[in-house]
């Protein structure tokens, strides 16, 4: 389904302009854990982020890849807000794989350390993961001109479709 264009742009433009996620895994408990994660997207449908293997979000995805993920900008005035919502499945990326996804995981870094391949296997301290969303929503103002309903709401939306 592609969904409205207008809103699919806005998915796009959010995802374009920020450079942090929170990332939602599952504790073992069932409890949502919440992590503040540098990302870069690929194809508005993968979501790449470096981080340690120890790491609790990171054990949590060993046990349940299911993620949820948040973008926005926390800078925006109130009642001016964007945000996309993100469902997917997310993994750590196998030693074979990262020749192959690297680039892509670090076409674009803002300021933020690039990686190479060989640092990213073996006994290295930091792994590559990636998010592949399965669903996207944006955040929808009430008072939005077009697609407003008079109190915030999440619609669906496509960003990988015009």
């Amino acid at each position: 389904m592609p969904g409205d264009p207008e809103l699919n742009a806005m998915a796009r433009r959010v995802i374009d302009a920020n450079h942090y996620m929170t990332l939602a895994t599952l504790d073992p408990d069932g409890r949502p854990r919440l992590s503040p994660m540098y990302y870069t997207a690929a194809r508005y449908s993968d979501f790449y982020w470096v981080s340690s293997p120890d790491a609790h979000h990171s054990r949590n995805l060993a046990e349940h890849p299911e993620v949820q993920i948040v973008i926005f900008d926390s800078t925006a005035p109130v009642g001016r807000g964007e945000a996309v919502y993100l469902r997917g499945v997310a993994k750590q990326m196998a030693d074979e794989e990262l020749e192959r996804v690297v680039p892509e995981a670090f076409r674009t870094a803002a300021g933020a350390r690039r990686f190479d391949a060989d640092e990213l296997r073996g006994g290295a301290p930091f792994r590559l993961y990636r998010a592949s969303a399965t669903a996207c929503e944006v955040h929808v103002a009430g008072g939005h001109p077009v697609h407003g309903r008079g109190v915030d709401t999440r619609r669906p939306a496509d960003p990988t479709s015009t």
